[in-house]
């Protein structure tokens, strides 16, 4: 059993378990962070957890879309004891928790919760495919590459500079559009970095597509999507909205290249509504929907 959770709902389609010693080995195991401390412009992503289960609900197992029904296994483990105002603590307790679905040989899928907290699955999984070899693909209106910001090292839009820190094989952000003059001079001066604007994924899709089958079938890949990788249009209701974003039909396209990958770990971060049946929070579970009908 995993300490530090408790489960307010689950994610539709989850397998039931009590015991690790009994999931489907290879398979995924959700955890939601409902923290939002660091937020700096709309707060309200602490919900994220709870609005996108319960969003979740409004799906059928066939998935339409891509004419499969959603047979990948789960389960959902709750929420994690977040300690509201402390960053470096709640990353500590869910990169704890994170090490309990590995050791039992599940991979995480997180639910946000702002974007801070997706350190703590590429810490823990880490110990076992190690951070040289890890390839992280980012979705985000942000590139999230201060050194600080507001002061703080531990905050949602430092996280990407804390996880290069650690110096991963490769960081590819994807839907960029809003950044300061001191992360793009940072990414110029480095070599494991690619940026794709937002303006790339209508003009030069084919380019971030070539980059995509690149990476090697067995290459471990996180993946961290802020949902404010769409364009407020689609989703307003997100800690940092910038306009002139990604569509969900090309966000779509994304998913189906990189769920024939070798995805060790996913996130979805930074929805904030508390409105249960928000039409940003079913288009945010619908991405972990379509994720999870979509990977081998």
């Amino acid at each position: 059993m995993l300490f530090n959770t408790y489960k307010p709902w689950k994610f539709a389609f989850s397998q039931e378990t009590e015991d690790l010693n009994n999931v489907e080995k290879n398979s995924f195991g959700i955890i939601g962070v409902p923290f939002d401390s660091t937020s700096s412009y709309s707060s309200g992503s602490r919900f994220g957890p709870t609005t996108v289960r319960e969003a979740s609900h409004s799906f059928e197992k066939h998935n339409i879309k891509f004419n499969k029904d959603i047979a990948t296994t789960f389960y959902d483990f709750g929420d994690v004891n977040v300690v509201h105002g402390n960053c470096k603590k709640t990353i500590a307790i869910l990169e704890e928790v994170v090490n309990d679905l590995v050791a039992f040989d599940l991979k995480p899928i997180i639910i946000g919760g702002e974007h801070s907290i997706s350190i703590a699955p590429i810490k823990a999984l880490a110990n076992k495919y190690k951070f040289e070899n890890m390839t992280i693909i980012h979705l985000d209106a942000h590139m999230d590459l201060r050194d600080e910001y507001q002061g703080e090292k531990c905050s949602h839009a430092t996280v990407m500079k804390r996880i290069h820190d650690l110096n991963p094989k490769e960081i590819i952000e994807i839907g960029i559009r809003s950044g300061s003059v001191e992360e793009k001079e940072f990414t110029l001066k480095q070599d494991n970095i690619a940026i794709f604007t937002s303006k790339d994924t209508k003009e030069r899709f084919q380019a971030i597509e070539d980059k995509l089958n690149s990476i090697a079938n067995k290459e471990p890949i996180y993946l961290s999507i802020d949902i404010d990788v769409l364009d407020p249009s689609y989703v307003g209701e997100v800690g940092n909205p910038v306009p002139n974003g990604v569509s969900p039909d090309t966000l779509e396209i994304l998913l189906e290249i990189l769920a024939k990958k070798n995805i060790i770990g996913f996130d979805l971060v930074e929805l904030a509504t508390n409105s249960l049946g928000d039409s940003s929070a079913v288009t945010a579970a619908k991405i972990i929907y379509d994720f999870l009908t979509l990977v081998r």
